[in-house]
């Protein structure tokens, strides 16, 4: 994270001089060195490690570096041992225009880099357009980012004039305090007299949504703290305090908006984690928002349940199927195969035959049946000594007595399997889907199959997005001359090794 010349530098070889004087420092060259040998043999690594994998997802997003660089992060994900990796596989430099056409060859031909052309099943990015353009057409699956899409619904309900009103109004009170000194002194002084936390008011950010949601909810803590120090006239000039005060109005939609928000921040946070969260829970998140959470409750402002309904048609909209054969994208199949949520109690009757049908369709397919022979094999005991004529007489003789069904074991077709599987008892929602298909793999095995594909598949595009605070330190004011190969592989290192 530091620039390699800091080994060099007088201060670091002094330190270093005391605390081990009989320690060469290298120079920067070797440091250099080093890392692109520690960069191969971990790229070798994990060419290895996705070699074995049975199918990968993808997440891409793009950033601008401080050098005004722009930079296209890529991570894999898949499941090895019913556990979830994941790896940065680069951050490629791309000094061409982000046209739908650039975009997909650089995603292609990453792909045949790490050796995973063919087995991605589906890439998670945003919503832009030309993202959106990049991935369709291509061997895997596109899905737009849940976090992106959640939040332009939200943002979608802010857009209402009574809404935004409100929000623009605390703003500007907030933005006060943060520039007035005064005010902020002012303010922990009525903080200590009225015993309220000591707190400072959020400023709302607009790449964020729920900075509003934290804005609101610091207001309505510090309301009467805010409200003194409005009305001293010491502190707070009349012209200032008209301004700024807000009604009696604002401050009703603000406490009735905030449970609203907190469900809504929510479902972002649990769908958020970089790590075993899947694609699988998108949708029943979504429902239980659309009917619990964004329901009309009585006696509420007329603004907030505007504010539900215009979010509610906006998630709608932007994630149902265009038509019911969408019913078996991605989301929905990984839904199925998730044991929480299989019974799809979240779609229509419509929707749940055409899942169902969708994943037979998978199960009967010639590579399924493949994959599950392979598996067989694999699994088979190695072959014993040679056995004697008596050996096999014996074998015969007991087969003769006891019959062949004695064991009960009988062969099991993909139908039969899928319909064992939807009449197994659901497990309960704390319960960690990767657990239960480790103990469940071997009674389902064509299942286990798809569910090792699907449940992969990350619920957004954060994995890529947190590149971005990695990367914004090591390209920084002290490293502007930093090489896009040397980005790439520093990120790598950073990410994938510590």
């Amino acid at each position: 994270m530091l620039p390699i010349s800091f080994v060099e530098g007088k201060g670091f070889r002094e330190f270093m001089a005391f605390v081990e004087p009989e320690y060469t420092v290298p120079s920067r060259k070797t440091v250099t060195s080093r890392l692109e040998k520690l960069y191969d043999d971990g790229a070798c690594d994990l060419h290895t490690q996705l070699a074995s994998a049975n199918k990968v997802s993808l997440t891409t997003d793009s950033w601008t570096a401080l050098t005004t660089e722009s930079y296209l992060t890529i991570t894999a994900h898949y499941i090895h041992n019913w556990e979830v990796h994941s790896a940065v596989l680069q951050t490629k430099a791309m000094s061409e225009r982000h046209t739908a056409e650039n975009l997909s060859i650089v995603l292609t031909n990453a792909t045949d880099q790490w050796g995973i052309g063919g087995k991605v099943s589906a890439c998670v990015h945003d919503n832009a357009s030309n993202m959106v353009l990049a991935n369709t057409g291509l061997d895997w699956d596109s899905q737009p980012c849940f976090a992106h899409t959640l939040q332009l619904a939200i943002n979608d309900g802010f857009k209402l004039q009574q809404i935004n009103h409100v929000i623009s109004s605390c703003n500007r009170l907030v933005s006060h305090f943060h520039h007035s000194t005064v005010a902020t002194e002012a303010l922990k002084q009525k903080q200590q007299q009225q015993n309220l936390p000591e707190h400072k008011l959020v400023q709302f950010c607009k790449t964020r949504w729920n900075s509003i949601h934290n804005m609101f909810e610091r207001l309505l803590e510090q309301r009467w703290a805010v409200s003194a120090v409005l009305s001293d006239r010491t502190v707070t000039k009349l012209s200032d305090a008209r301004t700024l005060e807000q009604t009696d109005e604002s401050w009703t939609v603000m406490e009735e908006l905030l449970p609203v928000l907190h469900s809504l921040k929510c479902a972002t946070t649990a769908l958020c984690g970089e790590f075993g969260v899947s694609i699988s829970m998108i949708y029943p998140v979504t429902s239980t928002l659309l009917s619990k959470h964004l329901k009309e409750t009585p006696g509420e402002s007329p603004k907030v349940t505007k504010f539900k309904q215009t979010v509610s048609a906006s998630l709608e909209r932007r994630l149902a199927p265009a038509d019911i054969r969408n019913a078996s994208k991605v989301a929905y199949i990984a839904s199925f195969l998730d044991p929480r949520h299989k019974h799809l109690r979240f779609a229509t009757e419509e929707v749940r035959r055409a899942v169902k049908a969708a994943v037979s369709a998978l199960l009967s397919s010639p590579d399924s049946e493949r994959d599950l022979e392979d598996a067989a094999a694999s699994n088979e005991p190695e072959p014993s000594a040679k056995k004697t004529k008596s050996d096999c007489l014996s074998a015969s003789a007991i087969a003769v007595l006891f019959g062949e069904d004695y064991s009960g074991e009988t062969h099991t077709t993909h139908t039969t399997e899928l319909d064992n599987y939807c009449q197994d008892i659901c497990p309960p929602l704390h319960t960690d889907p990767m657990t239960w298909w480790k103990a469940n793999d071997c009674k389902y095995p064509r299942l286990a199959k798809l569910a090792n594909t699907y449940l992969g598949v990350p619920a957004t595009s954060v994995p890529s997005k947190h590149v971005f605070s990695a990367a914004g330190l090591i390209v920084n004011r002290l490293r502007t001359r930093l090489h896009p190969e040397h980005v790439d592989m520093l990120i790598f290192l950073n990410k994938n090794m510590a």
